[in-house]
């Protein structure tokens, strides 16, 4: 026989009241662990994209070393030039394409970045070419969403345009001073390795070759008005971009200027002032 508390309906569930209390406890713990999860998922990808920048530079710096201290052009072409990633012409089909998801350097992994004279010393990993917090995507033959093979361009002030060396190997950049582009390892004395980078997460609409252009025009050792944007730097990482060095380390920078953060257009623009251009111009060459 049934025993039952006077008092009490032991049979009784809750009532709406109660659930709706309930959920709005749980909505509101919901709310307040968000953010922290949010920053932790963002500084778990800076962790994942500094590793993956770092192996990168690992593998440069050992084709660097098995090839008397030369270094690879940062951009190099089809007709053999010993470039970072295999490139071409404005507009090549090897080059990242942000106006196509199915162009084809948006996918091929075989045709991009295992033609680099990297590829070798990288464990033939292809997951190393790519920032975890690259949303950017590729859409191959058979009609699948992919992620682009890579996220990382180079200084064109290390190893410089192998298709125009009758300048410099500058390409068309920074020609009002002599900046040194370095070819050698042992070149790189000004800002010095620890100081120069070599590779940084370009923006994925600004990405397309290997080459990232820094302008030095004008550069005179601290911010002034002639300060100019060619190539964007990616702010993956809560406004933040990755670089890896010429001495192997691999930092988070981050941005302060609204004009690289959130650009309004994607093209050669003046950017007069600019902390974060001068932070680049800083970390690429001096004069010689």
């Amino acid at each position: 026989m049934k025993t039952q508390i006077p008092g009490r309906d032991g049979d009784r569930g809750f009532t709406l009241i109660e659930l709706l209390v309930v959920i709005a406890i749980i909505a509101i713990l919901a709310a307040l662990l968000m953010p922290a999860l949010s920053k932790a998922k963002i500084q778990s990808q800076g962790i994942q994209c500094m590793n993956n920048s770092r192996q990168l530079t690992l593998a440069w710096r050992m084709y660097t070393d098995d090839n008397k201290d030369v270094l690879l052009f940062s951009y190099g072409s089809e007709s053999g030039d010993e470039g970072f990633v295999w490139s071409g012409p404005a507009g090549s089909p090897w080059d990242l394409d942000d106006t196509s998801a199915t162009v084809q350097g948006n996918w091929d992994y075989v045709d991009t970045i295992e033609k680099s004279p990297m590829w070798p010393y990288c464990g033939r990993s292809t997951g190393i070419w790519h920032c975890p917090a690259d949303t950017s995507y590729g859409i191959n033959p058979q009609g699948q969403r992919v992620p682009r093979p890579r996220s990382y361009s180079m200084s064109n002030w290390v190893g410089g345009n192998g298709d125009d060396p009758g300048n410099g190997y500058r390409g068309g950049w920074g020609l009002d001073a002599n900046f040194e582009v370095f070819r050698k390892l042992s070149d790189m004395t000004q800002p010095g390795p620890s100081t120069t980078f070599v590779l940084l997460d370009e923006r994925q609409n600004s990405i397309n070759d290997g080459y990232f252009v820094v302008e030095m025009d004008g550069y005179t050792g601290t911010p002034n008005n002639t300060e100019e944007i060619v190539d964007f730097p990616a702010s993956y990482h809560d406004n933040a971009g990755g670089f890896s060095f010429g001495d192997g380390h691999s930092e988070i920078h981050q941005w302060k200027d609204l004009r690289i953060i959130n650009p309004p257009v994607i093209e050669i623009t003046p950017d007069p002032n600019s902390r974060d251009v001068f932070w680049m111009q800083f970390h690429s060459t001096r004069v010689q």
